[in-house]
């Protein structure tokens, strides 16, 4: 058996051809789709990962802004720069671009930003209305990743998926999507002792705990589907994910690349909650009208 590969990047670009459109649609009714992206301190990563974002926005029109403050910013300024954004008609989506300084508390910054303009999915008010099955912006990543099964036809209703993960961005709202298309759901983490013999399991296996080679193809149920989460760095300086990727496409029925799997649909999802918060605040103007 040899793996199909689900590239993130063909489906990025299908996506955002479609969000052109609708881009092009708010447009003519009088929206302007805008996201700002604040950044404090110059992080060579921070600023790589908004190169992606900015181009992204601007290849389906969306208006973009970068707002950047120096290291030593103070969580009161910021909280009040994002408070101001908050009321800004302009801007319908708001981000953040994490990690941020020590003297920063990232909670804070996350809950301060509107629920209405969170297009990260970060804010509590999002991940709450996301597990009861409520409208709302769902974490960009796992968005991702629904989305890449479901241009692939895969269904996870009656499959057991695996996630390997428990962060608040990724691994906790996967397995919450997962559960809410019907699928049986398993949390691993580092603490977890049989972690193979659970992978195995797996008809739909998802790695997000950033170790490289964590997932072998020995830990592979033959014909799962395996979604790479994983953005790590090599011992030769080489971006790999958590899953041995050779090993895993003799295995897997489905297999994403690092790069080129999950990481532009999390930057297509990104524009994808913009788009739909400008969206909403036109169907606003119209409830009121």
């Amino acid at each position: 058996m040899t793996a199909e590969i689900i590239s993130g990047t063909e489906i990025a670009k299908q996506t955002r051809a479609r969000l052109a459109e609708e881009v092009k649609e708010l447009k003519e009714k009088g929206v302007h789709p805008g996201l700002v992206i604040i950044l404090v301190g110059d992080s060579p990563a921070s600023l790589s990962y908004i190169k992606g974002k900015q181009k992204a926005s601007e290849e389906i029109g969306v208006h973009f802004k970068l707002e950047r403050f120096p290291e030593s910013m103070t969580e009161e300024e910021l909280l009040k720069v994002i408070g101001s954004y908050n009321e800004n008609p302009v801007f319908h989506g708001i981000l953040v671009q994490l990690p941020l300084p020590a003297q920063i508390s990232e909670t804070a910054v996350i809950e301060k930003i509107s629920p209405e303009k969170d297009v990260d999915g970060f804010h509590p008010v999002n991940l709450g209305r996301m597990l009861t099955g409520q409208k709302a912006f769902l974490s960009c990543t796992p968005a991702g990743i629904l989305e890449m099964l479901r241009i692939k036809g895969i269904d996870p209703s009656g499959k057991h998926a695996v996630v390997v993960g428990r962060s608040n961005i990724v691994g906790k709202p996967a397995g919450q999507l997962l559960l809410r298309e019907n699928a049986t759901v398993t949390y691993c983490h580092s603490k977890t002792g049989n972690l193979s013999e659970i992978t195995k399991q797996a008809d739909i296996l998802i790695a997000a705990a950033g170790k490289e080679n964590l997932i072998t193809g020995k830990d592979i149920k033959p014909g799962a589907v395996v979604i790479d989460v994983g953005m790590n760095r090599n011992s030769q300086g080489k971006l790999c994910g958590d899953v041995a990727f050779d090993e895993a496409m003799e295995v897997a029925s489905f297999l994403t690349p690092v790069p080129g799997g999950v990481g532009p649909m999390t930057i297509t999802m990104l524009a994808q909650n913009t788009v739909e918060a400008a969206r909403n605040t036109l169907l606003e103007t119209g409830s009121q009208s």
